[in-house]
């Protein structure tokens, strides 16, 4: 899920929509409206699930996508290998994540697991 706003009303620790992938904006810049032209924001945001770096240029008045974050908790049912099973705390969905070994130390089968939840992808936040 995403909702339409403009590029002006967004701030730092929001999240956008660049390249079809959530990302929270580290920092915003604008420029001043010149003679013929309109202001101008640069957007450096980081990615939620993949970690890269992007920025992007737009006009202030610009329409643009803010994806809509959700932070849930999880139990998990079981662990194999580095695929977790978890079982949502509010609807029972159950669903695998691939886990990393850093973060699959903390997990033990019962425990309840924060995640996040944003256009049909999860990760964990621990």
């Amino acid at each position: 899920m995403k909702e339409q706003t403009e590029v002006g009303k967004l701030k730092e620790g929001r999240y956008m929509v660049i390249d079809d992938e959530p990302c929270k904006i580290q920092s915003i810049s604008t420029s001043k409206p010149g003679k013929h032209g309109a202001a101008k924001a640069r957007i450096d945001a980081v990615g939620i699930f993949d970690g890269m770096k992007r920025s992007v240029v737009s006009p202030v008045g610009a329409k643009v996508y803010a994806p809509i974050v959700e932070r849930k908790s999880a139990q998990v049912i079981s662990i194999a290998a580095n695929t977790v099973s978890f079982m949502d705390m509010k609807d029972f969905t159950n669903f695998e994540l691939q886990v990393e070994d850093a973060q699959l130390a903390q997990i033990e089968p019962g425990k309840e697991i924060p995640y996040i939840e944003s256009l049909g992808k999860r990760k964990l936040d621990i």
